[in-house]
């Protein structure tokens, strides 16, 4: 029989969420034969794993030269993420730039003075292989991040440059803690970075508790992912943080419901959006859309054939005192408040994650864990298996040919 055409070969599922799929936990892990869920509870022990396996790798050769001109963290998609996660955690007054490459290759400035970390869950990205090569060629200081024997740490060696392995247990975008505590013990080793012990045992028994909180056999009603999850099916979620931490959350949260669920999504950062996207909240999805909608309906029974938006906010929580912050606190707060209160005039709903914790370390995995729970279950509600993603490697197989007579 000939494959199906028309791009759906390979897809599975249905386009309506059955809440009921949610509350089966035999049937939701049934329809996760990749582990997905097993591999997202796991980040507290990616965490220590990770920690661990970093601390055996000697670093100081990061520091020998002093500081760096700049940092360049090398990587694509989960990978890339950390880059921003190393920003956050050192600082809007961290003196060195860290910029954050997602393409092949360096940037055209860099050279001898600068230090680039290359990061690929795999180590076959040709993007973090490419770094870690020009990196070499042009004499500034390498370490890399990736899976133990692969392409990428034969390059670090060939370099003598550090190489932290990180055993790759499951897809890049379900390690991300893996990739991340390694990319911020280099920040550390080159003294941009400030990263206590107690810092990584906090984290990691926060990712614990929210994976308790989290688990497949917690019924919706008292489990925030699967209420998030369903709260978000069938709409266009618009993720927007209010400050530079909950931003990257927010991001992370728009990688994972696209790649997850299948979800378009918008992320970005609040003060951004209000000064102009900010505007969706009043077009054919947002105001326009709700205007057509029965207060007093059960909102069980709402037109599943409207399309509408569903705002999701992070917050920060106002913990960073302000001298340590891009902008006062107070500002941030306030204007997280507005939006809730003008998705509220519209009729728009929206959710709110507030960060917890002491560290920022901490205050970023509490927005992350629920929400990369929260995309997996929505995936399941559908019926689609949220590993196996046919387009992706459709996209790898059409884009990167193999060499004619293999």
């Amino acid at each position: 029989m000939a494959a199906p055409r028309g791009g759906s070969a390979g897809v599975n599922g249905h386009r309506i969420a059955d809440e009921s799929l949610l509350n089966d936990e035999k049937s939701m892990l049934a329809n996760d034969p990749g582990g997905m869920l097993r591999a997202t509870a796991s980040a507290g022990a990616q965490v220590r794993e990770a920690a661990a396996l970093a601390s055996e790798v000697d670093l100081s050769m990061l520091a020998d030269e002093g500081r760096p001109r700049a940092v360049v963290v090398a990587g694509i998609g989960t990978a890339g993420l950390t880059g921003s996660i190393l920003s956050t955690v050192a600082g809007p007054r961290c003196p060195v730039p860290i910029i954050g490459h997602r393409s092949a290759g360096v940037p055209g400035w860099v050279g001898a003075a600068d230090v680039v970390i290359a990061v690929s869950a795999s180590g076959r990205s040709p993007e973090a292989l490419a770094a870690a090569e020009a990196a070499a060629r042009r004499g500034a200081r390498l370490v890399a991040i990736g899976n133990p024997g692969s392409d990428l740490e034969a390059l670090a060696e060939r370099a003598r440059a550090p190489f932290i392995g990180v055993p790759r247990r499951a897809p890049a975008r379900a390690t991300l803690w893996g990739l991340t505590i390694p990319v911020l013990f280099a920040g550390r080793a080159l003294g941009i970075a400030k990263l206590a012990e107690a810092d990584i045992a906090e984290t990691a028994t926060r990712l614990d508790a929210d994976a308790e909180r989290c688990r497949p056999g917690a019924d919706s009603f008292v489990n925030p992912a699967k209420e998030l999850a369903l709260g978000l099916a069938g709409s266009v979620p618009i993720v927007w943080g209010s400050s530079p931490l909950a931003t990257v959350a927010a991001r992370r949260f728009a990688d994972t419901l696209a790649a997850n669920a299948r979800y378009p999504v918008m992320a970005g950062a609040l003060g951004e959006a209000g000064r102009g996207r900010v505007g969706l909240l009043d077009g054919v999805f947002g105001g326009l859309a709700e205007t057509t909608r029965d207060i007093f309906a059960d909102p069980d029974d709402d037109d599943e054939t409207l399309t509408r938006l569903r705002l999701v906010v992070f917050r920060d929580g106002g913990l960073n005192p302000e001298d340590d912050a891009d902008e006062p606190v107070a500002v941030e707060e306030r204007r997280a408040d507005a939006i809730q209160t003008i998705a509220d005039r519209r009729g728009v709903r929206c959710d709110v994650l507030t960060a917890e914790g002491g560290s920022t370390l901490e205050r970023l995995a509490s927005l992350v864990a629920v929400p990369d729970y929260a995309s997996l279950y929505l995936a399941l509600a559908h019926g689609l298996d949220p590993m196996a993603v046919p387009a992706i490697s459709e996209m790898k197989e059409l884009a990167n040919p193999l060499p004619e007579g293999l």
